[in-house]
């Protein structure tokens, strides 16, 4: 006889047969059909079912564990002969692992008349069909409240999963619940037998699922913690990526100016971020310098930053006004730019022969110049990019003598925070600027002020970008973007 109790669930079945007629005290030799030992070395083994053969249950040897018994005599109703009385299941079946499942569809038995024990093999077990059910039918809230199997050939609700459990045969459904929460049901189709499911397969099926239930809970936390981890990992794969293509957009050079130390710093507050600045040779020797700055980080900025430093290259050579070309790239940007985001940009025209420079400001950060008179900041008006179209852009023209610096700089830095969560400042960022430092001396110390300021543990908490341009009586060019 071979009793299947579940896909995942094991149990030890012994069957007893009629022992000889002798004193009651007897015990039962193993030829005749199981003693004591047999039924010991079951249970220690795990769950196991015990059939009387017409022998009451004060039989059960005394030395073994009585608690967690059950009745469970309709569970094995279809299988058992008729001269079969009772069964007992002694201790709660346990799940186990995904290998054991194979054995835990098999009872191994010992013949009525005290032959070895039958040959390990595994019943069918036929997997029946699942169901979609969505979160607001009334079925799931009914078997929420429900107080274990509920039978569904009477049911009233208007329910589709209600129906369609009904169309493919359910007439018993058993609600899985952990720590309160419903995470599925266990449906069921008519008995094998034809008879109905009685009081004691319910409250077998009721103790089953109560096992069963946070068992399952646990299975779908694991997957759901392996489905994070992969999609995290995809993210960080897809990041990756977009760090690698932003980069490209990135002077892999600096202008190489005649009498002018120029410096740039870029770190992104994340993997990938909004700012940019950039470069652009013209054709009759003078550069156009650009910093912007797009509202939020990540990757949407990214792509608004990829769009706006394009259309800023194409540009700059055709109008080479600085207004001009800020008013034009705006006009563009109009059309594509999402909702909520716009793009701040400082757009500088440099003669570096004579030392003028022409700018237009999109509402970026005011660049600081550092004269022999002090340090003073370069006023110009102008929307940011991507509002609204038709916008003029106020352009401005101021000369670099030899000594001067100017710092062009986005939001990361003045705008950073100390654990107080006081804010560096746009003040402390012209005295840096006034200490007299320039090109890469002048990017240092802006960086350990900053560090200074917000602490060891502090978190970026925007995209830094850092410009410097000093006219001097030589030549050099220092990159710092990779620290």
């Amino acid at each position: 006889m071979t009793v299947t109790l579940s896909e995942r669930c094991a149990a030890t079945v012994v069957v007893a047969g009629p022992k000889n007629k002798g004193p009651a005290s007897q015990e039962p030799t193993s030829r005749e059909g199981i003693d004591a030992a047999d039924v010991g070395r079951c249970v220690a083994a795990g769950p196991t079912l015990v059939a009387f053969h017409r022998s009451p249950v004060d039989r059960y040897p005394s030395h073994v564990p009585q608690s967690g018994v059950m009745m469970a005599e309709s569970l094995l109703s279809h299988h058992a002969e008729p001269d079969l009385t009772e069964v007992t299941v002694t201790g709660a079946p346990d799940l186990l692992p995904e290998q054991d499942a194979r054995r835990s569809r098999l009872a191994r038995l010992r013949r009525r008349s005290g032959a070895a024990p039958l040959p390990v093999s595994a019943a069918p077990v036929h997997a029946g069909p699942s169901f979609d059910i969505a979160q607001n039918d009334p079925i799931l809230g009914y078997c929420q409240s429900a107080d274990g199997p509920v039978d569904i050939t009477d049911l009233v609700l208007d329910s589709p999963g209600l129906a369609a459990m009904r169309a493919a045969g359910v007439v018993l459904v058993v609600p899985l619940v952990s720590s309160g929460e419903l995470i599925g049901l266990l449906h069921l189709g008519p008995r094998l037998s034809e008879r109905d499911y009685s009081t004691d397969d319910r409250h077998l099926l009721d103790s089953l699922a109560g096992h069963a239930a946070p068992a399952i809970r646990v299975g779908q936390l694991v997957l759901e913690q392996q489905a994070e981890a992969r999609q995290r990992e995809r993210i960080e794969q897809e990041l990756k990526v977009a760090q690698l293509i932003q980069q490209q957009f990135l002077p892999k050079e600096l202008p190489d100016l005649p009498s002018w130390t120029v410096a740039a710093f870029y770190r992104p507050a994340r993997q990938v971020g909004g700012d940019f600045y950039d470069f652009i040779q013209l054709r009759d020797g003078r550069v156009m310098v650009v910093v912007g700055d797009v509202t939020d980080k990540g990757v949407p900025a990214a792509l608004v930053m990829a769009s706006t430093h394009s259309l800023l290259r194409s540009t700059a050579p055709e109008l080479t006004s600085p207004g001009a070309v800020l008013a034009h790239v705006n006009d563009l940007l109009c059309h594509d730019m999402p909702s909520a985001m716009f793009v701040t940009c400082l757009a500088l025209l440099l003669d570096p022969k004579s030392g003028l420079i022409e700018y237009a400001n999109a509402g970026h950060d005011l660049p600081f110049l550092r004269t022999a008179d002090g340090v003073v900041e370069l006023k110009a008006r102008g929307m940011p990019l991507g509002l609204m179209t038709g916008m003029d852009y106020e352009q401005k023209t101021a000369e670099l003598q030899t000594g001067d610096c100017l710092l062009l700089h986005s939001d990361g830095l003045a705008e950073a925070h100390s654990p107080t969560r006081e804010m560096f400042g746009f003040p402390r960022v012209g005295e840096v600027v006034g200490r007299g430092l320039s090109g890469e001396a002048l990017i240092d110390l802006c960086l350990s002020e900053l560090d200074r300021f917000t602490g060891p543990d502090h978190e970026q908490e925007d995209d830094i970008t850092l410009v410097s341009l000093q006219r001097t009586g030589g030549s050099r060019f220092v990159d710092l973007g990779d620290r």
